[in-house]
């Protein structure tokens, strides 16, 4: 085989070589998510970014609101006593940082009738939360189950570790292909106490759901799990809130 015959077979190649990583290419970035994203401003001028998922418009950060929409304040806790004792709507801060990681809420604050979400926003039921699990890909049969449920859709709501609050855990990261950017917020105890250390790692969302008379629906994320977990809390329970638009 002489030095033409050569060049030419390799160059042949090389040309189906690049060829196939442009088509490769090509198709991963078909694939990648494309948010549709926004923006909402609550009573309090506080702005939130939003991010269309599936049929859906949810807040991409967790209520920091310190008024109802009627403008009424509403209580802010922050000893372990007095969250215990008390019987009306009221917020507390993980750590003081309401800044980056929001408000945890009571139940209370949830059904208040004066309305917590901004104008044109409200809080989202368990039947709402099903719909964007169902989106992210959880199997129908496993909607109306408790505990933890499906594969990899809670890591489709976490933020990326890399770059999110869920970096001072090692090993499990979330992929936040929903753009619904959840961070480790953690809660606040029936009883007053902060998740910390062991829930330091964990989001926690209420729904509008009532269950029995002193408890509703909530979803739990976790550092050291994949999926969603559903289960009902105590109304004096501390959570984050993100709202679904109207």
């Amino acid at each position: 085989m002489n030095h033409t015959t050569k060049y030419c077979i390799n160059y042949f190649f090389l040309v189906v070589l690049l060829s196939y990583f442009s088509i490769s290419c090509g198709e991963k970035e078909a694939i990648l998510p494309v948010h549709e994203t926004g923006t909402v401003l609550d009573i309090d001028s506080n702005v939130y970014k939003t991010v269309k998922i599936g049929n859906q418009w949810w807040m991409s950060e967790n209520l920091r609101v310190t008024r109802f929409r009627s403008g009424n304040q509403i209580k802010f806790i922050n000893t372990n006593e007095d969250w215990e004792k008390n019987k009306e709507a009221a917020y507390t801060t993980y750590e003081n940082n309401a800044k980056n990681l929001g408000n945890l809420y009571n139940y209370n604050a949830v059904i208040q009738s004066d309305g917590i979400a901004p104008s044109g926003w409200h809080i989202p039921s368990d039947e709402e939360w099903k719909e964007l699990e169902q989106f992210l890909g959880l199997h129908t049969d496993q909607l109306d189950k408790i505990n933890w449920r499906g594969n990899d859709e809670g890591d489709a709501l976490k933020i990326e570790g890399a770059s999110g609050e869920w970096t001072f855990v090692e090993g499990v990261w979330g992929t936040n292909e929903s753009g619904f950017s959840a961070l480790a917020a953690s809660c606040r105890f029936y009883k007053g106490a902060l998740g910390n250390p062991g829930l330091k790692g964990s989001a926690f969302f209420w729904t509008s759901t009532p269950y029995f008379k002193n408890e509703a629906w909530y979803r739990y994320l976790d550092y050291k799990k994949s999926g969603i977990f559903r289960f009902t809390g105590q109304h004096n329970y501390g959570f984050s809130i993100r709202c679904v638009k109207d």
